[in-house]
């Protein structure tokens, strides 16, 4: 376990495996991030998205949440065709991206090697997403995009696992009136084997919107 700790730094190193790993990716790409990803977008959101880890030529070396990666096309061109953000492509940190009562973050900080964390890693950075979470609008809405995400925010927010099954599309209000939603991840292999269309994609932030409006 880690030192306790719940400020977010991209110097965060408690993670031995993914410190090492990240050093050897530093070396091999130095123009990259090669570092904890922070979060990207507004403060206190009404839509927080929650990502798997970040992608070795995506967020990892933009230092971006999705940007720059096969992922982050579908995701930021649907938060601007439904209103979260000022522009569809998301290429690099200074490419004036905004997003608009929405933030990215990701279950884990830094680049898993394989894009496959271990549970110790998923534990270690939950401390984090305690925080992202708290400051998620009062019936604000949580988009957890794949199973990792999605049980290390109910971790997060300490429900029973067992009580909230993934599913996507599925939508499970709290009691403190936010609401918890599951989508397949939007990654390259569920997009080309349309485990995850564009359209079944389009339909989860339609319903989202139905969500906020209410």
């Amino acid at each position: 376990m880690p030192q306790q700790t719940t400020t977010f730094s991209t110097n965060c190193y408690f993670c031995s495996r993914l410190g090492k790993f990240l050093k050897k990716v530093s070396s091999e790409y130095p123009a990259y991030h090669s570092r904890p990803v922070p979060s990207f977008g507004s403060i206190h959101p009404k839509l927080l998205i929650i990502g798997l880890a970040p992608g070795l030529h995506g967020a990892n070396a933009t230092g971006r949440p999705f940007t720059g990666d096969h992922a982050g096309i579908i995701l930021y061109k649907m938060l601007h065709k439904h209103g979260f953000s000022n522009k569809e492509d998301s290429v690099a940190v200074n490419d004036g991206l905004r997003l608009k009562k929405c933030r990215i973050t990701n279950a884990v900080r830094c680049l898993p090697p394989n894009n496959k964390p271990v549970a110790e890693e998923v534990n270690n950075c939950n401390q984090y997403l305690v925080e992202e979470l708290k400051n998620v609008d009062k019936k604000g809405v949580i988009l957890c995009l794949g199973q990792i995400a999605h049980k290390s925010t109910l971790k997060a927010l300490h429900l029973k696992q067992s009580a909230y099954p993934f599913k996507h599309g599925k939508f499970y209000k709290l009691d403190n009136g936010r609401v918890i939603v599951d989508s397949y991840h939007c990654s390259r292999y569920n997009t080309q084997t349309k485990r995850l269309t564009e359209k079944m994609f389009g339909n989860v932030f339609k319903d989202i919107k139905k969500q906020l409006n209410n």
